[in-house]
């Protein structure tokens, strides 16, 4: 069933006391119970940390680039998406379970974790190489 924060003419289904910010705007992100459900995409160039205030990172390797993932907050969803292969990106994640590293190879390689239970999990790999 879908809720609303603003009630529609059409529906009964929605948020009561819904309440947006002054200048709220169709790009801002969407935040429910602390959790963050539309968040901006971000880019990222070469080695380094990977950001967790977004919700999807877009990777340009620059070479053989070693990434890094800070913890997140509990619940969030983050996507990251290889767009320029220069080289291999291989992320290790602070903590993590099930997998030491993922490595994006080419572009178009996409992998979507989700940080639950002080750990990031995958929830999604398409093309990456995993590693045990």
């Amino acid at each position: 069933m879908t809720k609303y924060l603003k009630k529609p003419t059409d529906s009964t289904n929605f948020v009561a006391g819904g309440v947006f910010r002054a200048g709220a705007t169709v790009d801002d992100p969407v935040i429910l119970d602390g959790r963050e459900l539309h968040g901006d995409i971000l880019s990222v160039s070469g080695a380094g940390a990977i950001p967790t205030t977004g919700a999807i990172v877009r990777l340009s390797t620059t070479g053989a680039n070693a990434l890094t993932l800070a913890d997140g907050i509990e619940g969030q969803i983050l996507r990251i998406v290889m767009i320029a292969d220069l080289g291999d990106g291989t992320l290790t994640p602070t903590n993590k379970q099930g997998f030491s590293t993922i490595t994006f190879n080419d572009a178009g390689d996409t992998a979507t974790l989700l940080f639950t239970n002080s750990k990031w999990f995958i929830l999604s790999n398409n093309g990456c190489t995993v590693a045990a």
